[in-house]
C-alpha cells in the first residue's frame, strides 16, 4: 500500500508540474510566420532571403530572421514574398455584389480594388436607381444604399475578400444635377456638383475620376472637370481619368489632364494609357515626353495600363456623343429614326471625328463581341462585328445599331487598337501602375452568361510572366513597386503597399518561375496560375492557390474620411502633403 501511495504521489507531482511548464511556456510571438522566401517589400530595392510575420491585422516583423515562434509557419522556400496587388482600375463594383471572393483577380494576388472610372456607386438619386436597375445586364442586384460610402460599406458587411475603395465619378456628380443630357451647369449647379465631391471625399473616396469619351461625361467641359477636382484637392484627393481622347487627339487629352491638374492643385493619372489606332502609335513618345515634362515642372503625373493590345467597352463608343444625349434610353430611340441612322453612319465611317470613334479606329474585323442583355443574341458572343455583318448581310455600321437597339444595351465589345511594341515599352515606365479595367469573377454561374476580356483573369500574371519572366522589360523588384508601393503612395495610402512592420498584412506568395496567365480572347475565362497565398488584413484569403472563403476585406477610405483623427477637407490643397512614390 506504502508503495502504491508512493506511486501516486509521485504521478501527482509529474502532472502539478507538467501543468505549471505547459502555463509558463510562451505563447507564440506571430500569427503567421512566411520563411525562406525571397522578399520583395514594395521599394523598389534589391530583394533579400527573409521572413515576414504577421500579428491579428498587422504585419509585425520583416527581415532576415523573426525572434519568436508562430501558431502557423508557411515555408516560401523558392517563392517571391511582396506586399498584396492593387488593382488601380477595377470594375468589381457589381461582380463583388455577387460573388465577395474575387477569383479571378485574388488568384493573381489582388487585394485592393480601386473603383471609380469616371461613374460611381454613389452618391444616387431615385432615378439613377431606378436606370441602374433597368439596364443591369447579367447580374441583378437591388440598389439598397444611396452614397458612395453607403455602398462600400456595404461590400464590406456583405463580405469581400480583397479590400475595395473607390473613387467618385465625375459624370455620376453631373447626372445627379443635371441628368443625362449635353447641359452646361449653372453655378448653383456646379456648388452643388462640388458639395457632392466633397461629401464622398468626407465618405473616404479617393478623389475624382472622369471617363471623358462616354456620354453623358463628355458633355463636361474643362471649366467643370476642374471645379470638381478643386474639391478633391481640397480634401487630399487626385484626380484620375480616362482621358477625353486616346486616338488621333491623344496629345490634346494629355494637354487637358495636366491642365486640370495644375489649375486643381491635385495630383492626376492617366487611365489606361494608350496611344489608339494604328495612326496613331508613333505618337507614344510624345506622350510620355509630356508627361516628363510636367513631372519635371513639379506635377504629379502618373498613369495606370492593362498589359494587352486591346481595350473592352461598348458600341456606344463606336457613336457620336450627339446621339447619345439623354441617355441610353433616348439614344435607342434615335436610332430608330432612319435621318439620324445615316447620319449615324456618315460619322461612323469617318477616321477623323473630334470624338474618340473607336469603330473606325479598329474597323469591324476588329470588334470583338463580349456581352449582350437579350438572351436571342448571345450565341454572337465571340464574334467579330464583320462576322455579323455577313451573317444579316448588311454594312457593319448597320449591324452595330440594329446590335444596340435589339439588345437594349450599349453592347459589351472589345476594339483591338494598340501596338504590342508600345505596350511593352510602357510597362518600364517609372511612372506606370497597372488596372484590369475590369470585373473580379469566375468561370461559373452568372459569370458564364458572358464572355471577358482575358485581362480580368491575367492582367497581373501577364506583366509578372510575360514582361517580366520572359521579356525583362523591367526587374521583378520594379514590377511589385508598381503593383504596390507607387500605387498605395500614389492614393496617399500610408499603412498598405509595403511589407513594413505596422503595415497591414496584405501580403502575396508567388512563384516568379511558373507565374502565369491562360486566359486568351477565344478562352477567356480561365484562372491565372503561379499565386500560391495571399493575405488580406491578415487572413489568408488564398491558400495553396485555391481561396479559403475568408472575407477579411475591408473599405479602404481616403485620407479627408471624417472617421480619422485629422480626418475632414481643408482650405487649401496646400495644407495636404503629397508624396511622390519612390523613384518617380
Amino acid at each position: 500500500m506504502k508503495s502504491l501511495k508512493w506511486i501516486a504521489a509521485i504521478a501527482a507531482s509529474v502532472s502539478v508540474t507538467a501543468i505549471v511548464v505547459a502555463q509558463s511556456a510562451p505563447a507564440p510571438a506571430f500569427d503567421v510566420l512566411i520563411a525562406n522566401g525571397m522578399i520583395y517589400d514594395g521599394s523598389g530595392g534589391t530583394p533579400f532571403k527573409g521572413e515576414v510575420a504577421i500579428k491579428g491585422d498587422r504585419i509585425v516583423y520583416v527581415g532576415p530572421h523573426a525572434s519568436g515562434t508562430a501558431t502557423r509557419t508557411i515555408d516560401a522556400k523558392g517563392k517571391a514574398v511582396a506586399p498584396g496587388f492593387i488593382n488601380m482600375l477595377s470594375w468589381a463594383n457589381e461582380s463583388l455584389l455577387v460573388d465577395g471572393r474575387g477569383q479571378s483577380d485574388l488568384r493573381q494576388g489582388v487585394t485592393l480594388e480601386v473603383m471609380g472610372e469616371g461613374e460611381s456607386m454613389g452618391p444616387l438619386t431615385p432615378e439613377m436607381k431606378q436606370h441602374m436597375e433597368q439596364r443591369q445586364i447579367d447580374i441583378h442586384y437591388k440598389i439598397d444604399w444611396t452614397t458612395l460610402g453607403d455602398y462600400l460599406s456595404k461590400l464590406e458587411k456583405q463580405g469581400v475578400s480583397m479590400n475595395v475603395a473607390s473613387f467618385v465619378g465625375a459624370a455620376t456628380a453631373r447626372i445627379h444635377e443635371l441628368g443625362e443630357k449635353n447641359v452646361a451647369p449653372t453655378p448653383a449647379q456646379l456648388a452643388k456638383m462640388q458639395a457632392l465631391v466633397h461629401d464622398a471625399m468626407e465618405e473616404g473616396a479617393l478623389g475624382v475620376g472622369s471617363a471623358l469619351i462616354y456620354s453623358p461625361a463628355n458633355y463636361a467641359k474643362t471649366p467643370e472637370l476642374v471645379a470638381l477636382t478643386k474639391e478633391a484637392a481640397l480634401c487630399g484627393g487626385m484626380y484620375i481619368s480616362h482621358m477625353r481622347n486616346e486616338g488621333n487627339h491623344v496629345l490634346d487629352g494629355v494637354d487637358e489632364l495636366i491642365s486640370i491638374s495644375r489649375q486643381s492643385g491635385a495630383p492626376a493619372e492617366i487611365y489606361h494609357m494608350k496611344a489608339a489606332g494604328k495612326p496613331n502609335w508613333n505618337k507614344l513618345p510624345e506622350m510620355i515626353a509630356k508627361i516628363e515634362a510636367a513631372r519635371k515642372a513639379g506635377l504629379r503625373i502618373t498613369a495606370n495600363m492593362y498589359t494587352y493590345t486591346a481595350g473592352a467597352t461598348g458600341l456606344d463608343a463606336a457613336m457620336p456623343p450627339w446621339v447619345q444625349d439623354g441617355g441610353l434610353e433616348a439614344w435607342i430611340a434615335r436610332l430608330k429614326d432612319p435621318k439620324i441612322r445615316k447620319r449615324v453612319i456618315a460619322e461612323m465611317r469617318n477616321p477623323f471625328t473630334k470624338w474618340d470613334n473607336l469603330y473606325a479606329l479598329a474597323g469591324p474585323e476588329n470588334t470583338l463581341m463580349l456581352s449582350f442583355k437579350n438572351e436571342a443574341l448571345k450565341p454572337l458572343t465571340g464574334k467579330r462585328l464583320s462576322e455579323i455583318a455577313k451573317m444579316w448581310k448588311e454594312s457593319p455600321e448597320d449591324t452595330a445599331i440594329d446590335l444596340v437597339i435589339k439588345d437594349g444595351s450599349r453592347v459589351g465589345v472589345a476594339y483591338f487598337l494598340m501596338s504590342e511594341e508600345n505596350v511593352a515599352r510602357e510597362t518600364a515606365l517609372p511612372f506606370m501602375s497597372f488596372g484590369s479595367d475590369e470585373a473580379a469573377q469566375a468561370p461559373e454561374g452568372v459569370f458564364l452568361k458572358s464572355a471577358a476580356h482575358p485581362r480580368a483573369y491575367g492582367n497581373v500574371a501577364r506583366l509578372l510572366g510575360k514582361y517580366v519572366r520572359e521579356e525583362k522589360k523591367l526587374s521583378l523588384q520594379d514590377a511589385v513597386r508598381k503593383l504596390s508601393a507607387q500605387p498605395a503612395t500614389n492614393l496617399s495610402l500610408h499603412d498598405r503597399g509595403m511589407l513594413k512592420a505596422g503595415n497591414f498584412a496584405d501580403v502575396v506568395i508567388f512563384d516568379p518561375a511558373t507565374i502565369q496567365d491562360h486566359a486568351t480572347y477565344e478562352k477567356s475565362q480561365v484562372f491565372a496560375t503561379g499565386v500560391s497565398e495571399v493575405f488580406v488584413n491578415g487572413q489568408e484569403a488564398l491558400r495553396d492557390g485555391e481561396p479559403t472563403g475568408a472575407h477579411s476585406g475591408r473599405f479602404v477610405r481616403g485620407r479627408a474620411w471624417k472617421g480619422w483623427p485629422d480626418g475632414g477637407c481643408r482650405k487649401s490643397a496646400k495644407d495636404w502633403s503629397w508624396e511622390w512614390s519612390t523613384k518617380l
